[in-house]
Order: C-alpha cells, then sequence, then structure tokens
C-alpha cells in the first residue's frame, strides 16, 4: 500500500470488551501439551528434560505444570516415560498439589528466598540422583532462551542459573550428554508452543483483550496535565500481572535511567508513548499529545509522511497479506519492500510469537524459511526510528487459523466468536483494511491508531 493514500479521517473508535472472563486451560489441553513435548523429545532422542523456571522466566514449566514458582525458582523433570518429578522452595511446595500434571515432589530451599530457613538443605545434586538422572544418557536443559548465533554452538549455551547446571553436570554419567532443549518448546518449526489449540486461543484471548481494551481506556483519557501515573492506572486492569514494564511516558524517555510511570504531567506538544501487556497480547502506543497537524514541533512538520502514514501503511500490509503457509522471510521481505529499513531504521523484526510472555521466539526473520502456522499468536511489531522524529506505534495481537480451527473456536467459544467477527468487521468495514482471511484479531484496537492524542475522533484508514 503506498502511504500517501493513508487518510486521518473521523473515524469510530473500536468496540471494547469489558465484560470477557477469563478460560481456563482445560485437562484435555494439558495432557496435550505433554504428549507434544514427549513426541519431540522422541523425535530430537532426548531421554529428560530439565525445565527450569522464576517468575520472568517461567513459560516453559507453566506449560507443563499450569503455574510459575513466583518469587523462587523451580525445576522440572521430564523422563521420555513420561514421569516427572518437580523441585520447589519453601513457599511453593503447597504448588505440587495443584500441578496440572502429576508430578513427584522434591524440596530444595536452595531455591528459596534468602535468610530462609534451610532445613532438608540435602546438596541439589542428591535430590537430581534420586530422580535416577545418573542413569540418563541425553538431557536436555529447558531454561526460557534458545540461542540462534551463526557463529556459537548454540546447544551448549545453557541459560539456567550455574549452580542448576554444575548439579547437573555432577549428577550425570560422564558419558552423558547435555544439550539446550529450549526449541523443543519455542522453536518456529518444531517448538510445542508455537501454535495453539482452540482452548488457548479463547485462554490468551482474554490478556489481548484486555491489553487493548485498557488502551483505548488510557487514550481516550489523555488531556494535558494528566499524570503519567495516572495512565499507567489505565493501563492495569483486574489485577493481572503484567508480561511487559508499564509505559505511559511523557517527553524525553529514561531520564535517569527511569523506566516506571511517574507523576509527571503530561504537557500538550509533546510526544507520549503507552504500553500494557498480559499473557496473551501487548498493545502499544505513540504519538504527540496534541489536536492537529499544525502543533507539530518546527523539526517534524512532515512527521505524518515521514513516519507516520509509512509505518501505517507497513502494519497494513502486514495485515493484508500474512496468511498460513508462507514463510517468516517472505512477510520480513514484505515489511522491508514497504517500510525499507535503511529509510525507517526498523532492525527487530516485524512481528513475533507470544503467549504467556510478551515475545516467545519468532519465525519472521531475514530470509526465514520457518512457515506461518494455523494457531500462532503474533504481535504485530514494526518499531520505525527514524533520526530526529518521535516514533509512532500500534502493536497488537492477533492469530492465524484455518478453517477448522476457526469453526471450532465458532462452535465451543460463541461469545469469543463474536468479539472476533465483530473486530474483522471493524477493521474491513470502517479501516478499509482487507484483512487476510486466516487472521483472527485478539485485540479489540487492531491496526486502530490515533497520531495525535487530543484529537480523539481521528484515525488512520485507508
Amino acid at each position: 500500500m503506498d502511504f500517501k493514500a493513508v487518510k486521518l479521517q473521523a473515524t469510530i473508535a473500536p468496540r471494547g470488551f469489558s465484560d470477557a472472563a477469563p478460560v481456563p486451560l482445560t485437562d484435555g489441553t494439558l495432557q496435550a501439551r505433554k504428549d507434544a513435548i514427549l513426541a519431540r523429545m522422541a523425535a530430537e532422542e532426548f531421554d529428560a528434560l530439565m525445565i527450569y523456571a522464576d517468575k520472568e522466566h517461567g513459560a516453559n514449566f507453566e506449560y507443563l505444570t499450569g503455574f510459575i514458582p513466583r518469587f523462587e525458582e523451580g525445576l522440572l523433570m521430564l523422563k521420555k516415560s513420561g514421569e516427572a518429578t518437580v523441585i520447589l522452595g519453601n513457599e511453593n511446595l503447597k504448588m505440587a498439589a495443584h500441578c496440572r500434571i502429576p508430578v513427584t515432589l522434591k524440596h530444595s530451599p536452595y531455591f528459596s528466598l534468602p535468610n530462609q530457613p534451610m532445613e532438608n538443605d540435602l546438596p541439589l545434586e542428591t535430590l537430581l540422583r534420586e530422580t535416577g538422572l545418573q542413569t540418563i544418557h541425553r538431557v536436555g536443559l529447558v531454561g526460557w532462551k534458545m540461542f540462534t548465533s551463526a557463529r556459537a554452538n548454540n546447544k551448549q549455551l545453557f541459560d539456567l542459573p550455574y549452580f542448576i547446571v554444575d548439579a547437573i553436570r555432577r549428577s550425570v554419567s560422564e558419558t552423558a550428554v547435555l544439550e539446550n532443549a529450549t526449541p523443543l518448546f519455542i522453536d518456529g518449526d518444531i517448538g510445542a508452543r508455537t501454535t495453539n489449540n482452540a482452548n488457548e486461543i479463547a485462554h490468551y484471548e482474554y490478556g489481548a483483550n484486555l491489553a487493548s481494551t485498557c488502551m483505548l481506556n488510557a487514550m481516550n483519557a489523555v488531556v494535558p496535565g494528566i499524570r503519567e501515573a495516572d495512565l499507567g492506572a489505565a493501563l492495569a486492569a483486574e489485577g493481572q500481572y503484567h508480561s511487559v514494564v508499564t509505559i505511559a511516558a511523557g517527553g524525553p524517555r529514561f531520564e535517569k535511567a527511569n523506566l516506571y510511570p511517574t507523576h509527571r504531567p503530561i504537557r500538550r506538544g509533546e510526544p507520549l508513548s503507552m504500553t500494557t501487556g498480559f499473557k496473551g497480547g501487548l498493545s502499544s502506543r505513540t504519538g504527540f499529545v496534541i489536536a492537529d497537524e499544525s502543533e507539530l514541533p518546527e523539526t517534524q512538520k512532515d512527521y505524518l509522511d515521514r513516519v507516520a502514514k509509512p509505518y501505517f501503511a507497513a502494519v497494513v500490509a502486514w495485515l493484508e497479506n500474512i496468511r498460513i503457509g508462507m514463510t517468516g522471510g517472505e512477510i520480513y521481505s514484505l515489511i522491508e519492500t514497504v517500510l525499507p529499513k535503511e529509510i525507517y531504521g526498523w532492525h527487530l523484526n516485524p512481528g513475533h510469537l507470544s503467549a504467556d510472555e510478551e515475545w516467545m521466539s519468532s519465525p519472521i526473520f531475514d530470509r526465514s524459511v520457518q512457515t506461518l502456522k494455523s494457531g500462532m499468536i503474533l504481535q504485530i511489531d514494526i518499531i520505525p526510528s527514524v533520526k530526529g522524529y518521535s516514533g509512532t506505534s500500534a502493536e497488537e495481537s492477533i492469530a492465524l487459523a484455518d478453517r477448522d480451527l476457526q469453526a471450532e473456536i465458532r462452535r465451543d467459544y460463541p461469545e469469543l466468536w463474536a468479539r472476533i467477527d465483530t473486530r474483522r468487521r471493524y477493521i474491513r468495514d470502517v479501516l478499509k483494511i482487507q484483512l487476510s482471511d486466516d487472521v483472527i484479531p485478539l485485540s479489540n484496537t487492531v491496526a486502530y491508531l490515533r497520531p495525535f492524542f487530543l484529537a480523539k475522533e481521528n484515525a488512520f484508514t485507508c
């Protein structure tokens, strides 16, 4: 799409859904997850996996157990037989009884907070040997990061804490093989977590809907004098845990290295960035606290044509062309064509996978041959950076779904399907974007971009 065709005009806002209830994962889904990991273990010839978790890096652990160890650490051992052992600290021992798969519990206070009681402080390698680890030949270590260096031996890079890796090395036999097995979970080609069934999409849509509803409320609340903290409060909801640091920042970012909303009042004429995210999705917006183009800074009078409209045109191209079966390299090349990074300064992946965490991995990179699949949850994440200009952003969440998956969602989750249908009609009929039939919007504000926060009735359309 030629950005010159983009219009900034009076546009009705998308509908928000403030009463959408969370959808729990079913026992069948958890069993299917375990079966999927066991199948990938067999295909890659792993005898056991050691899956690490802490609060920030617990998604692969949670994929099987249903929980994270919050402020402690945890370790899940899964054998190829399906037998599972969970090692937990003092304050998470009770969670073993609630684990979504059957587990044997072992206690390690080394996983607890500093200065807590250290009774039962058997060396970690002793606990690991009790699981039979010394008899296992090929062991996969799973943290949260899949390394993709073109130079390093990625299978020998581990992001688990050293004391755990050291204990595992001390526990296995001299001939045992240790490898990074995180790709079994998050690799775009083989990762079990990269695609979702209807129950999982319903589960994650709750967070995407919540984030976009919060963002719409925050955009509507922007007026000169409102504090960053007040906008930050609008970006929180229902007591849900954020998947990213909440951003509500007016003017220059990162003053004194601060990342968080302050009591600083938002000023007319300055740029404003806002971001919020929950499990399943993130919403982000960047623009100016002004009402029309005449208020733009003298050095950015052409901001719309130089940055905002080309960015919106790239988002439109992404939504109209993405489809199941295309390679990640194709969508990367498309964005490079419509928004050349040499001119517009973006350098990360123009789209990535998400689920429990905000960024799982991405099949979208230069010359990627990984294919986009039905059931993938993706964030539209294109970040222009043009020297001398403020940025723009409309990051949101969608899923790819073939006819069978769409029919399953429609049958099993009719209220969710009604929201998806409302969002699709808005994108097509109001924003005039020819949305790909494979896309089901999980956010309410997909492609809804107000470049000027004080012109609340104006947004970009095709």
